[in-house]
This record gives structure tokens, C-alpha cells and sequence, in this order.
């Protein structure tokens, strides 16, 4: 819509331009058909011919800028008050000034206007030569030919001008939509990457603290069918811990923070997933990790594979034991968890949010990560993380992390 109200605006003050331009022209004429020689005795034909061209132009003519059939009504006006006024004084062939821009500003195609400015010239040339006779044929055929040459050249190139320009503004138009198109596929993006996060949040922190608080639950359930009374204390103490955690982290996710690592770092945070594990499950877990430097994404990254770890250990493994080790090198850092259970068939693809999440954190951080398992001989998952590695967007593909038997 700005792209149309600028042209609008642009080709009005044009219009306005030549309206002037043509009146002044046209009272300029009169004033050398008045005054010029004449090798005739009456001048009242220019006269004629200067009214009939300022009413026609008041009536119709104005309107073949913007309409072709005003255009074409007027245009042979031209050509014919081209010839009738040099051919009864001279001088006034001055009004070729106004008609060459006229014709070419009212014929849309660049081979009629060069036709039309043809048409002009070569209509005054006649009419000069009736006025002058034979004797001034040069010096006619010199001043219209340069004439018609000087209209068509400035023509062409005022043509070409506003081609420019109307490629100008439609590529800047096609520019801003397309910045448009990106600012809006970038905002989608990030939206998306957003709820992605928030995903995976959500199901490494309240929801894997949600399932604990079920599990927990239904085994104070069965204790109290039991008559276990003297349990139910130590469930319902590590149920309501559970409970706050999630609430903690529910928190912190709100915040738009990154809930699980505290301030006394990543070794202290697994020592504390290590002991909840196991008063939720009876399961016990041996954590080695000791205090490290790493920033907080490497942190969170491996504290949420440590997460999904020992809730797939909690949900499939059925295992004695567990133990969780955190090595750290000059350039990378590894986070091993092995259990003792079940294990699995790894060739099989697995379902669920769980391991993409997995993929996905360690993608956006450079790492990798391998899974051992078979059937009876527990389940070994080991992450490497460079230290240096800095979050980036991922990949078209993500690869899914190596797997071997």
C-alpha cells in the first residue's frame, strides 16, 4: 500500500508538472504568433489552432497520462498543431518544447512514443517548409532532425530512468519482505526452540520428581496394606522431599533459568541425585564425581543426562546397583552411568522424549554419546562433552548417538 500511495504521489506531481508546463507553453506561442513574422496576411489559424489545442487539452487531453484512450484522441492533435503553426509563423515551431514530453509522457510503449516524436518533427518540417519555401529545406532538415534525435535520446532515457527506479522499488519491496518473511521465520524459530527447551526441562526435572512422588506413593500405599507402619514415616519424609524439589524446579523453570545445579556445582548436584535415587528406589547408587571447573550449560547438560539415566534405570533396568562417574580432562569431560540390570536390545529404535532430549541437549553442546547394553548384562551409557564448547544451533539432522553391543 506505500509502494502504490508513493506512485500515485510521484506521478501526480509529474502530471501537475507538465498542466503547467503545457499553459505556460501555450500562452508563450500566442505571444510569438502575435509578434513573429508571417509570410501570410491573417495569422487567426494559429490563433485557431493554439484554442482548439488549450480546450482539447482542458477537456480530454489531461486525462491520457493515466488513460490510453484520452491518449490517442490527443496525441494526433499534437502532430497536427505541429504542422498548422510553423506553416503560418515560423517562430512558433518553439511549441515542439511541450509537444515532444506530452506525447511521451501519455504513450505507454517506447516504439510509439519514438513514432509519435517522429511524427512531430517531420509535421513541423512541412510546415516550415510552406512558410519558408524550398530555400530553407536544410536548414529544416537539420533543425528536426536534431530535434526529433534530442526528443527520442532524453525520451529513451528518461524511460529508462524510471525503469531503474520501478526496479528499484520493486526489489527494495521484495527486500523488506523477504526481512519481514525472516524476522518471522526467526521468531517461529525461536519460539520453537523455546518450547523445545521447556520440553525437556520439564520432563528431566518435575516430571521425572512427578514420577518418583508416584512411585513413592504407591509404595506407602502397599506398606500401609501391609501394615509396615514404622516405613511410612521414611516414605512420607523422602515423598515430601521430592515434592519441594519439584516445586524448586518448577520455580526456577518459571524463572527461565536452568533448574538442578546449585551453587556448589555439578559433583555436589549428582551426589544428591545419587542419594534421592536411592531413598526413592532402595536402589544404591555410587557416585564418583568430584568438584570441577565447568561452565553452567556444561553443567546442566550433563546433570540432565545423569536425570535420564537413572530414570530409565528406575523405569526398565530392574538393577541392583548403579554407579555414576564424572572424569574430567584437559579438554573434555565424561559422565559414565552403569547399571547392573535387565539392559535391552539396542539395535531396537526407542520411543519417547527421554533420549531424543538427550541427543538434542548434547548436539546444541558439541558432545556425544555411546550406549552399551544386552539382554542380562546391564546397560552402560557414557557421555563425552568438550569443555570449551560453546551452545549452537543445531543441525538440520541430528545423528543419533552411537550404540554398540
Amino acid at each position: 500500500m506505500d509502494r502504490i500511495t508513493a506512485l500515485r504521489s510521484i506521478t501526480a506531481q509529474r502530471n501537475w508538472g507538465l498542466h503547467v508546463a503545457f499553459g505556460v507553453t501555450i500562452a508563450l506561442v500566442a505571444v510569438i504568433a502575435g509578434l513573429g513574422w508571417s509570410p501570410w496576411s491573417t495569422r487567426w489559424p494559429a490563433f485557431a489552432m493554439l484554442l482548439v489545442l488549450a480546450v482539447a487539452y482542458a477537456a480530454y487531453g489531461w486525462r491520457g497520462y493515466d488513460s490510453p484512450r484520452a491518449a490517442a484522441a490527443f496525441v494526433p492533435l499534437l502532430v497536427v498543431a505541429a504542422l498548422v503553426l510553423p506553416a503560418i509563423v515560423p517562430s512558433t515551431a518553439f511549441i515542439q518544447c511541450i509537444l515532444f514530453p506530452v506525447a511521451w509522457c501519455q504513450l505507454d510503449r517506447v516504439r510509439t512514443s519514438v513514432a509519435a516524436s517522429v511524427a512531430i518533427g517531420v509535421a513541423a518540417g512541412i510546415g516550415l517548409q510552406i512558410a519558408s519555401g524550398p530555400s530553407g529545406l536544410v536548414g529544416t532538415v537539420l533543425i528536426e532532425g536534431v530535434s526529433v534525435a534530442g526528443a527520442c535520446a532524453l525520451g529513451l532515457w528518461i524511460t529508462r530512468i524510471a525503469e531503474l527506479s520501478d526496479e528499484r522499488r520493486r526489489l527494495l519491496d521484495e527486500l523488506r519482505s523477504a526481512q519481514d518473511s525472516l524476522a518471522e521465520a526467526n521468531r517461529l524459530a525461536g519460539v520453537t526452540s523455546e518450547r523445545e527447551r521447556l520440553a525437556r526441562e520439564l520432563h528431566d526435572t518435575v516430571a521425572q520428581n512427578l514420577a518418583g512422588i508416584v512411585m513413592l506413593t504407591e509404595r506407602a500405599r502397599g506398606d500401609l496394606a501391609a501394615d509396615r507402619v514404622d516405613r511410612l514415616d521414611e516414605r512420607l519424609t523422602v515423598l515430601e522431599e521430592s515434592a519441594r524439589a519439584a516445586l524448586e524446579e518448577s520455580r526456577t523453570l518459571v524463572a527461565a533459568g536452568a533448574a538442578g545445579v546449585a551453587g556448589d556445582g555439578l559433583g555436589a548436584a549428582l551426589h544428591r541425585l545419587g542419594e534421592r535415587f536411592t531413598r526413592e528406589t532402595g536402589t544404591p547408587v555410587t557416585v564418583d564425581a568430584a568438584d570441577c571447573a565447568l561452565d553452567r550449560d556444561a553443567q546442566v547438560v550433563l546433570l540432565r543426562v545423569g536425570q535420564e539415566a537413572l530414570a530409565n534405570v528406575r523405569a526398565h533396568a530392574h538393577a541392583a546397583s548403579v554407579h555414576v562417574a564424572l572424569h574430567v580432562a584437559a579438554d573434555q569431560v565424561g559422565l559414565r552411568i552403569a547399571d547392573d540390570g535387565v539392559g535391552f536390545d539396542a539395535a531396537v529404535p526407542t520411543a519417547g522424549h527421554g533420549l531424543r532430549g538427550v541427543r538434542e541437549r548434547l548436539a546444541l553442546a558439541g558432545g556425544s554419546c555411546t550406549i552399551t547394553s544386552d539382554a542380562g548384562r546391564g546397560t552402560v551409557v557414557e557421555v563425552s562433552l568438550p569443555t570449551g564448547a560453546e551452545p549452537r544451533l543445531p543441525a538440520v539432522t541430528v545423528p543419533a548417538p552411537e550404540v554398540t553391543r
